[in-house]
């Protein structure tokens, strides 16, 4: 995105999610873990008092995911739910529909506009939806749903999650951050 809009617009939009996706999550009543992929942040927008922090490990996307959702299965977890920061179209009512949707099925998906996902819930673990992916590419959601055939699952509504310029540009709350983009 930031080829488009700039490296300070695009910094400034990446803040914007993170807020909104702190406002979404604050008062979520489960236990909630921030994934650092570099380093841990002190005093950062995450509470430290509701968000336990946690450095992600793995080579991509699909491996760092598979350990967060073994970690917390080994420490007693019984419904677990990952999404990533980049929803501006996520509420706390979808999040909780998420784990209520847990009661009766052993995965949940949140199909994403673009061919990805933007949640993945699961009772127990399994690595078969994390491995032979090409990650951030359109066939990730078609891939995972055939792996997971057959499976009690569950699907959610199709979102949008943000990763260009043009998942963004017709949406008014991005705007005071593109007001200098002439197209």
């Amino acid at each position: 995105m930031a080829h488009k809009i700039g490296d300070e617009a695009a910094l400034d939009i990446y803040r914007f999610l993170l807020d909104h996706t702190v406002s979404v999550t604050q008062s979520l009543n489960a236990d909630k873990w921030v994934l650092y992929s570099e380093k841990i942040w002190e005093n950062d927008i995450w509470d430290e008092e509701s968000y336990r922090k946690k450095l992600q490990k793995g080579d991509d996307l699909g491996i760092r995911m598979a350990n967060a959702f073994e970690e917390g299965f080994n420490l007693g977890f019984e419904k677990i739910i990952v999404i990533g920061s980049d929803l501006y179209d996520l509420s706390e009512q979808d999040l909780e529909n998420a784990f209520k949707k847990l009661e009766d099925h052993d995965f949940v998906i949140g199909p994403a506009e673009d061919g990805g996902y933007y949640l993945l819930g699961m009772t127990t673990f399994t690595n078969t939806p994390f491995q032979n992916k090409e990650w951030g590419s359109e066939t990730v959601l078609a891939d995972t749903l055939k792996d997971l055939n057959g499976e009690n699952l569950v699907q959610l509504s199709v979102k949008n999650d943000v990763d260009h310029y043009e998942d963004i540009k017709n949406i008014r709350a991005f705007e005071p951050f593109l007001k200098h983009i002439k197209e």
